[in-house]
């Protein structure tokens, strides 16, 4: 799939990206939201420049790239005329989870434990307290995802033949620009160098070791197949988005809505989900950050995903990206 033509892709003057010509290398590109590209290997003078190496030097190279934006002399390519890969590569990637109140609640519900015959009125009251609880405790629940999950955002997905309930989540991914260690939530801004999309495919079936329930959750097996997390399309600057925490975030299912809730519902904002990982971690430039998923995966609508689906995912201002499932051979 390729991105469609629009009369503004993203707010801002500017983003990254990451392209290639049909048959060429990947090259890291500043884009215009009227869909032009300058290839920034030629700004830079460097043959093997990736957008990992602009986001290493963000502090030095955000001024430059906001000249580069304003410079109509520049050499620019269609973005339609060329692929689009995941923005980045990232060394890490910290993942988010039970981050959207109402989500939760429908999760609960959803996941009801053998014998548990209560009403949903009151599974779901509970639900609620449980993250009311959580709120007033300030604990946010942070995993680890793998960087080969990584995929581009028109890319095909496939659907591992293992994968019994694969089910979407939307969310908002938070991009590094500085090194980031206990860092105050005040100042976690300050380490952000921009924002994207991510859809967080998940197995529902495999969430939860069976075999081995006190254990817990098996984010290995349920999340990090090849492909998993298509992210993209560009990388909006933090400074061209006004309110990370209110945002809206949409999926569609073969055109019907499925997630359109604001960022506002998350238990934790932004800033605190970055301050909270770099209290344990060391957090890198072109990192990631999932700020978690809201409302509306297919467990919900007792719908998930299967071959020939295609999944539309916005974020406001971050554009759109573009997705169809493809299930792996037998």
């Amino acid at each position: 799939m390729k991105p469609e033509p629009a009369s503004a892709l993203f707010a801002g003057p500017f983003a990254l990206a990451a392209l290639s010509a049909p048959d060429g290398p990947e090259f890291p590109a500043l884009v215009t939201p009227d869909g032009r590209a300058v290839d920034l290997r030629d700004v830079f003078g460097d043959d093997r420049l990736t957008t990992l190496d602009v986001l290493d030097r963000w502090e030095t190279t955000l001024p430059r790239l906001r000249a580069v934006a304003a410079d109509t002399g520049l050499a620019r390519a269609a973005v339609t005329e060329l692929r689009v890969h995941a923005p980045v590569a990232p060394r890490q990637v910290f993942q988010s989870g039970a981050n959207y109140r109402q989500h939760v609640i429908d999760l609960h519900v959803a996941h009801r434990a053998p014998g548990d015959d209560r009403p949903e009125s009151e599974r779901r009251a509970e639900a609620a307290e449980i993250m009311d609880r959580r709120a007033a405790e300030d604990l946010p629940y942070v995993f680890i995802g793998l960087p080969t999950s990584i995929g581009g955002p028109y890319d095909d997905v496939v659907l591992p033949a293992w994968a019994e309930q694969p089910d979407w989540e939307l969310e908002l991914a938070v991009v590094i620009g500085r090194p980031a260690h206990r860092v105050p939530v005040a100042e976690a801004p300050e380490y952000i160098a921009g924002y994207t999309i991510a859809n967080d495919l998940t197995d529902r079936a495999a969430v939860f070791r069976r075999d081995m329930p006190r254990i817990g959750t098996d984010w290995l097996r349920s999340k990090n197949a090849p492909g998993f997390t298509p992210l993209g399309p560009w990388i909006v600057p933090a400074e061209s988005i006004a309110n990370p925490d209110d945002l809206r975030v949409t999926l569609k299912l073969n055109g019907e809505t499925m997630q359109d809730e604001s960022t506002q519902d998350m238990i934790f904002k932004v800033a605190r989900m970055v301050s909270y990982a770099s209290q344990t971690a060391r957090l890198l430039p072109g990192d990631l950050v999932l700020t978690g998923s809201p409302a509306g995966n297919g467990m919900h609508w007792g719908r998930l995903l299967r071959d020939g689906d295609v999944m539309e995912g916005t974020v406001t201002g971050l554009g759109v990206q573009r997705t169809r499932c493809v299930a792996e051979a037998s």
